[in-house]
């Protein structure tokens, strides 16, 4: 219940605790969009101060991880793409979970026997899809990340980037078309430079 347009100060405790437990993916979506680990940092620090100072706007019981991802998209948009008009190059090696099934590899994880699928899929480095992945127009990058890496459905994506849903649909499919293309393509170059080396 909110007494004088704030929540009672024990809600805002619970609320601003577990808003903190989301940082790991925030931050990890912070990294794809900036591609720059400072940058990022920024960005979510950036995300928590408007999100505490508009605590008493969120709805408990409500999706607050996504009420969080829309705060720091609205940021990044805002606030970060108006600032730089070029991204800095920097090495992600320092960052964690960069990687969108880095987690299937950490488990260890194995099939018995592997289809053809697998076995493409198995010659494809980190950096490969990293590469491949920040080729990606801003509009793109933020979709893929939203439903591939952190598992939004199709509406919540929709209310975090303020579009329809059918145009997540269609930029998600377009932007896992042209992710695919480009992988395949890294695997022809890699089968290729290995051939003529061989040759």
């Amino acid at each position: 219940m909110i007494e004088n347009g704030r929540h009672p100060e024990p809600v805002r405790e619970c609320l601003q605790e577990e808003a903190l437990g989301h940082i790991d993916s925030l931050y990890r979506t912070a990294v794809r969009m900036t591609r720059n680990p400072v940058d990022a940092e920024d960005l979510v620090q950036e995300t928590y101060l408007r999100a505490f100072r508009s605590i008493d706007r969120f709805t408990p019981g409500t999706n607050l991880r996504a009420w969080l991802f829309k705060i720091l998209t609205n940021a990044f948009i805002n606030e970060y793409r108006k600032r730089t008009r070029q991204p800095r190059n920097t090495s992600l090696d320092d960052v964690e979970e960069y990687y969108v099934y880095a987690h299937l590899i950490d488990s260890g994880f194995q099939p018995e026997s592997r289809g053809p699928e697998e076995e493409v899929l198995a010659g494809i480095t980190d950096d490969t899809v990293v590469a491949a992945l920040e080729s990606l127009s801003d509009d793109f990058r933020q979709v893929v990340l939203l439903a591939d890496v952190e598992g939004f459905a199709y509406r919540e994506i929709a209310d975090i980037l303020d579009i329809p849903i059918g145009t997540v649909m269609s930029r998600l499919h377009r932007a896992r078309r042209r992710l695919q293309r480009l992988l395949v393509g890294s695997l022809v170059d890699a089968a290729q430079a290995g051939d003529a080396s061989h040759g």
